[in-house]
């Protein structure tokens, strides 16, 4: 296994990649990212234990989606079941490894969730997330703040889970290697990430609240729910499609 240093540009490229990964067969990654969110949404009902059991699972469905890049390369037909492929039809030492790194995952969540906790009001902030009535400049300054601080701390962790899972799936890493080799991946591509990850935000929050702010001016603000949940989801899909480019761009075997 070999690592990449890429240039700053193809922050861009890999964004292209995802666009051209997610045509090939929209209608399957589409279901993919739907039945990932229902889950998810679903087990965030069941307290405490649902959140846990999705971190838990995120390394091994990580493995699943990106498993379901590669056969949609192939032009294989991809079911719902291939999001148990780190689990059901791997190695015992992977599918140890996958619930390890999930383990660690849930847990380094949990404690950037305590520590936010000691900068960020929850309470203020949520009848902002919450309530229909437009918010005062304070309390978006507040809102930013508390994301501005929430991303800064969440950084380092998803530099460490960014390519474990496949690290630990595809080349049969320990989770300790696995975690190196990720943080030194993102690490030496560094620029490369965040002009990709400048894009994504452009696209993913931008995007969504100028069309809002735009329709809403036009007086149009009942056909929101028909414009934007939909170009939502099919840009996190495209993201997470574009995931594999920079698996692709980072790693090559030697």
């Amino acid at each position: 296994m070999q690592l990449n240093k890429t240039q700053a540009s193809d922050g861009y490229l890999w964004v292209r990649q995802g666009l051209w990964l997610f045509k090939k067969n929209p209608l399957a990654f589409l279901m993919l990212v739907f039945l990932y969110v229902f889950i998810a949404q679903f087990a965030i009902l069941i307290p405490v234990f649902g959140v846990f059991a999705v971190l838990l699972l995120t390394p091994a469905l990580t493995v699943g989606f990106m498993t379901a890049c590669q056969m949609v390369i192939r032009g294989d037909r991809v079911l719902p079941s291939v999001y148990l492929v780190g689990l059901k039809g791997a190695d015992p030492l992977i599918r140890k490894n996958l619930l390890i790194l999930g383990t660690i995952y849930a847990f380094a969540i949990l404690l950037l969730s305590l520590i936010a906790s000691a900068f960020i009001d929850f309470q203020q902030l949520l009848p902002l997330l919450t309530e229909q009535k437009p918010p005062t400049i304070r309390e978006v300054q507040e809102l930013y703040t508390g994301l501005g601080i929430g991303l800064l701390l969440y950084i380092p962790v998803a530099m460490v889970m960014w390519f474990a899972p496949v690290l630990v799936a595809w080349e049969k890493m320990s989770v300790a290697q696995a975690l190196f080799s990720s943080w030194i991946a993102c690490w030496t591509n560094k620029a490369a990430f965040i002009f990709y990850l400048l894009i994504w935000a452009a696209f993913i929050i931008a995007v969504p609240f100028f069309m809002e702010a735009l329709l809403d001016s036009l007086g149009a603000r009942a056909v929101i729910p028909f414009i934007i949940p939909p170009y939502s989801m099919a840009a996190l899909t495209v993201m997470y499609c574009s995931f594999f480019a920079t698996w692709k761009a980072c790693f090559n075997k030697a």
